[in-house]
């Protein structure tokens, strides 16, 4: 028999909150993220706007110790090691000397350290590889940020990184439940990050998939299902959670924010549809499909969705598969939202990012609004009703969440949460 899986511990780091406690007001509240970075438009970007967290170096002190700043320049392990060890803390669990062989992590990442790895490639192109530090090749190794991680935290079981592009978080989750169900971890801390900065973001500025008219409008710019959406708005961050067996949460009396009570990951194999870039639509209606059925759910149970929705021209084909997959339309249809109109698309931190936003809706009791929707695209508005699609906050009781992730590559993670119940 499957062990049962409850989440005891969250860490966040957003465009629009570092911190449980100020992201969850700015969830609430609608609060946007997004600016304007003159860097970006000196360098001749179409979309000059985007989702940074501001970490202070009084803040970086409180995670890093001097020798570990010395020559430090990667936002992904910054923002991870953030996340994850507030997570831990969170979750009321100690750092100990010794190696926990219990505890593991899953932090998934896309990429690691670009800036130092700019450095390092100059530096070598200069003839000054002496100069480049002990520590460029933990800084821009894939698997940075989880070995940063294991080392603050001690974790003696499974320590890795993943990568699925936008998929990264939601995937990491998933992987860190299977490990716990199988009981071959008690504990996992599972989360992704993300980079930001024009070495990241040029590459898809270049592909035209970002917006250019809302530079100088930027808290308007990310506009998910709307009918004035013009692409996405780059983000960066990173969200983290300790997932535990419910007998060992349990034993230590650790408060368990939710359940995770099924889940599912596939591809659409780049086929009927599907391509690097797009998604294939029966692929992601069965990711939906057995997510559900892991979960031993009904479609009409799910509160509300939060969905991947990126503010392209995707958004009305994801909110069909959404549709499709569930048999619900209309005012039977959940609700629905979209945390990247805050925030923009933070690439692989946004399965964590936007999970740790899912589970506090089931912690506090409320959906949180969907703002820059209120034009919404006419074909979702036939299809689902404009109701379905929060402006404001709802403060209501929330007990069952779907949360997807659908990224590049035409690959797929949909993770359905639950309020607890012993």
């Amino acid at each position: 028999m499957k062990k049962r899986v409850v989440i005891t511990g969250m860490g966040v780091v957003a465009p629009n909150g570092v911190g449980l406690d100020a992201f969850t007001e700015a969830l609430k509240s609608g609060k946007s993220g997004i600016e304007f970075y003159p860097q970006l438009k000196e360098l001749g970007f179409s979309c000059c706007i985007g989702g940074i967290p501001k970490i202070s170096e009084e803040k970086k002190r409180e995670y890093f110790t001097e020798l570990q700043l010395r020559n430090f320049n990667s936002a992904s392990i910054l923002y991870g090691c953030i996340a994850g060890v507030d997570a831990w803390k969170d979750a009321g669990l100690e750092i100990n000397d010794k190696a926990d062989f219990d505890s593991g992590t899953i932090f998934g990442a896309g990429t690691s350290g670009v800036e130092r790895l700019r450095e390092a490639i100059y530096g070598v192109d200069n003839h000054k590889v002496r100069r480049l530090g002990s520590t460029v090749v933990a800084q821009t190794m894939a698997s940075g940020v989880s070995a940063y991680l294991g080392g603050m935290l001690g974790l003696g079981n499974q320590v890795t990184t993943n990568s699925s592009a936008c998929t990264t978080g939601t995937e990491a989750i998933m992987m860190g439940v299977d490990r716990i169900q199988l009981g071959k971890a008690k504990r996992m801390l599972v989360g992704s990050s993300s980079e930001d900065g024009p070495y990241i973001w040029g590459g898809f500025d270049a592909m035209r998939v970002m917006t250019r008219h809302h530079n100088e409008t930027p808290e308007s710019g990310s506009r998910p299902m709307s009918a004035t959406a013009s692409g996405f708005v780059p983000g960066s961050g990173a969200g983290a959670l300790v997932l535990e067996s419910l007998e060992s949460a349990q034993a230590r009396n650790a408060t368990i924010y939710a359940e995770i009570i099924g889940g599912a990951i596939n591809s659409g194999g780049q086929r009927n549809g599907g391509t690097m870039t797009a998604p294939n639509s029966d692929a992601v209606q069965r990711c939906i499909r057995d997510a559900v059925a892991d979960a031993g759910i009904e479609a009409s149970d799910i509160d509300t969705i939060n969905g991947h929705l990126t503010a392209t021209i995707k958004d009305p084909t994801e909110i069909q598969n959404w549709a499709t997959a569930l048999g619900l339309k209309g005012p039977k249809f959940p609700y629905i939202n979209a945390l990247k109109s805050a925030i923009g698309h933070c690439l692989s931190a946004s399965g964590s990012i936007e999970t740790v936003a899912s589970v506090l809706e089931i912690k506090e009791g409320f959906i949180f609004p969907s703002i820059n929707s209120e034009d919404l695209h006419p074909e979702i508005e036939a299809l689902i009703g404009k109701e379905r699609v929060p402006q404001k906050l709802i403060k209501q009781p929330v007990n069952i969440v779907a949360k997807a992730s659908f990224g590049f590559g035409d690959v797929n993670g949909c993770v359905i949460l639950k309020k607890f119940k012993s």
